[in-house]
């Protein structure tokens, strides 16, 4: 004589967990779907696109990223969060198509990621680069820099003394405000001191020396070359390259290129 068991609690926490994957099988098949026309449009070069027809798709990528903003995605946060990621690399590095209409959506992308993976940390060179050097709303790259240093402590996620750093160049650089990036280098410098290797330890030094530059001085030139270089040596795309090193040379800098393609930058004779 069959039995009827009971399940209890876990019967309705396995309906849950099944109901939840399959909502989100179901929202991923929508992220796919609303991509398949993209990826289908992506076949043709941006040069061969005319003007309405590149804003029609910055219509049409507003359209997803307020479906990825709003899309439960249960224990998938961070797999959502690098899909966010490469659609951002893509929009950013369409030359063509950024030249006609810009950066505006750059912030959108980035506050996707750092709602759902704050501590993805390779995220926020090109969080800094794209929304305040590109879209020029460095409150924007702050605040959502601030949001995920909630999320972080100094051995979590590893090196993460990295975002306080990027914080005081944005202070310092796109706001001028020369005393809260001295803060933001001095606490890049005590997280970055927790750590026993040659480049944390050089990165300590080098901040707490930007941090006294600017207690000096909050205009100091000596700071901004520092944290103009610093940028230089964050990124690897060649057009942020080339902006740095022209806010460089109207500081007063001088760039010296070594035989190996390697430079050295030299202070402004006076502070």
């Amino acid at each position: 004589m069959a039995k009827n068991v009971s399940l209890g609690g876990w019967g309705d926490s396995l309906r849950e967990n099944l109901g939840a994957a399959l909502l989100t099988i179901a929202c991923m098949g929508l992220i796919l779907g609303l991509q398949l026309p993209r990826l289908n449009q992506i076949r043709n070069s941006s040069e061969e696109l005319t003007l309405p027809e590149i804003e029609r798709e910055l219509a049409n990528e507003q359209i997803r990223l307020q479906v990825w903003r709003q899309i439960p995605s249960f224990s998938f946060d961070n797999l959502l969060a690098n899909w966010v990621f490469l659609q951002f690399a893509q929009y950013f590095g369409d030359d063509p198509a950024r030249l006609q209409t810009g950066y505006s959506l750059s912030p959108r992308y980035f506050e996707i990621i750092v709602d759902r993976d704050p501590r993805f940390l390779g995220a926020y060179v090109p969080l800094s680069t794209s929304i305040s050097l590109y879209s020029a709303q460095p409150e924007i790259s702050i605040a959502l820099m601030d949001q995920g240093l909630k999320s972080m402590n100094p051995q979590t996620p590893p090196r993460s003394y990295f975002v306080w750093r990027l914080k005081a160049i944005d202070q310092l650089l796109f706001l001028g405000d020369g005393l809260g990036a001295k803060q933001s280098f001095l606490t890049s410098a005590d997280w970055a001191s927790t750590y026993t290797d040659e480049e944390s330890q050089y990165l300590t030094i080098t901040s707490r020396q930007t941090a006294q530059f600017l207690e000096r001085n909050p205009n100091s030139k000596n700071a901004q070359v520092a944290a103009w270089t610093m940028v230089i040596g964050n990124v690897t795309d060649a057009r942020t390259k080339e902006i740095a090193q022209q806010r460089l040379e109207a500081l007063g800098a001088r760039i010296v290129t070594n035989a190996d393609g390697s430079i050295n930058i030299l202070n402004p004779p006076e502070d």
